[in-house]
Formats: C-alpha cells, structure tokens, sequence
C-alpha cells in the first residue's frame, strides 16, 4: 500500500507561489497515476490536478490552467505541484492522490491518499 506525505505549504500573498510536494513510501509511485485535489472551508474536496505514471498526460482544472504545473520524478518516489500568480481563492487544503481506479476528477477515483497541506493566499 502507497503511504503519500505532503510538504510545502504556507501562507503567501496573492500573487506569489509555492511549490507543493507529495513523497511516497512503499510500493514505487511510478506504478501509478497520481493527483493534486484541494478543499476549502465548507466546500467539498475538488480536482485540481492528474498526471498519469509516466508523465505523459495531464489533465487541469480550468480554474488552475496556465498557473499550476504538475510533474513528477518518479526516481524520488515525487509528485510535484508547482504554483504561481496565488489568488485567495485557492486558499485550501491541498491533498495527493495515487492509485485511480476510475474517473480521476473524482476523490472516488483514487485509492490513496495523504494528511493534506494548508495552503493559504492573502490578499
């Protein structure tokens, strides 16, 4: 079973970035497609990302498109979630994901998950 850890976040002022990181232990995360989801206070966890195992394909969110980049080294055992030009509301918990098993813009799709990293944009 994946054992998912993210680091990386923090508060920031809108416009800023920062650079999420999701390691993995046990079986090699170059097995399987992964995933960045987010949830704000009193929403429910939403798609913000998927990659598939190779790098190949991904997949954004609309309201992330052409400010988020996933990417990942599957060396490290690393998914990667770089972000830039923050606005408040991308303010959330930001949570990996790996292992689909159905449609990836769903949290039903994956099988695996890590604790969460609060990301928070002043404005």
């Amino acid at each position: 079973q994946v054992q998912l850890g993210e680091s990386g976040g923090g508060l920031v002022q809108a416009g800023g970035s920062l650079r999420l990181s999701c390691a993995a232990s046990g079986p090699p995360l170059s097995k399987y497609d992964a995933s960045w989801f987010r949830q704000a206070p009193g929403k429910e966890r939403e798609f913000v990302v998927g990659i598939t195992w190779s790098g190949g394909i991904t997949d954004y969110a609309d309201s992330v498109k052409g400010r988020f980049t996933i990417s990942r080294d599957n060396a490290k055992n690393t998914v990667y979630l770089s972000m830039n030009s923050l606005k408040p509301e991308d303010t959330a918990v930001y949570y990996c994901a790996a292992g689909r098993r159905g449609n990836w813009r769903t949290s039903a799709g994956w099988r695996y998950w890590g604790q969460g990293t609060q990301v928070s944009v002043s404005s």
